[in-house]
């Protein structure tokens, strides 16, 4: 294999930081490309494609994408059902590229422009009010895949930076795994509502996220009763 230096690499990958490659990212994938601790077939976005460019560049032999890492298909976004959101904030957090805008307690919504079509953020919702549509032609990422690629690369750098800078302001280590959001984040950005009474969980725990998304989900779940009773 040649020695290539895993920006190069890097440039032929999607952008979308969808972690199906296993790693955390794209330019995780890269890098463990040009060392040899991965083989060239695990982008799914990128395709057959894309392997067949990573060949060229990298010497290694052409292999059709392994299935264990998903299947290319046609890229998609993500769309969230404004009403049904409970502000919860997880997406915002799974998001590898801050292509989603909100804040606790507030409706979020997906900035389509800036979607990469990851999926991060589809199974963590705990209500279930984000689907998958169908990218337009007109999107970035289809219209200028290039300049697209780039900017989500730029977006993803400032977001692991600010995590990182976050998390060493509060002494703790900065973790930048496959789930693009397990860094801790600022308890006013992840506390989805007040806990019930009487726990003692610390703010910002797991335990005490929990707590929030539950107690949230109640006053949906009361709203939505409300509503249903007022129309009877």
């Amino acid at each position: 294999m040649l020695h290539i230096d895993p920006i190069a690499i890097d440039l032929l990958l999607p952008q979308t930081q969808c972690a199906q490659c296993g790693f955390a990212g794209c330019m995780p994938y890269a890098e463990a490309i040009a060392t040899g601790a991965a083989p060239i077939n695990r982008c799914a976005p990128g395709g057959d494609k894309g392997i067949r460019a990573l060949a060229a560049i990298t010497g290694q032999r052409y292999a059709p994408l392994d299935p264990a890492h998903g299947i290319h298909k046609p890229r998609v976004l993500a769309v969230i059902d404004e009403a049904r959101c409970i502000g919860c904030t997880i997406c915002i957090q799974k998001c590898p590229v801050d292509a989603i805008a909100g804040a606790a307690k507030v409706m979020h919504t997906v900035i389509a422009d800036e979607c990469t079509g990851c999926e991060l953020c589809v199974v963590p919702c705990p209500v279930d009010c984000i689907a998958l549509v169908p990218m337009p032609d007109s999107h970035p990422a289809i219209a200028a895949s290039d300049l697209a690629a780039a900017i989500a690369r730029e977006r993803h750098r400032a977001r692991l930076a600010r995590l990182a800078k976050r998390a060493e302001e509060r002494r703790e280590p900065a973790a930048c795994d496959v789930d693009h959001g397990d860094v801790a984040a600022k308890p006013d950005t992840i506390d989805a509502g007040s806990p019930p009474a009487g726990n003692s969980a610390p703010i910002g725990s797991p335990a005490h996220k929990r707590a929030a998304i539950a107690a949230a989900l109640a006053r949906a779940r009361a709203r939505r009763n409300e509503v249903g009773g007022a129309g009877t």
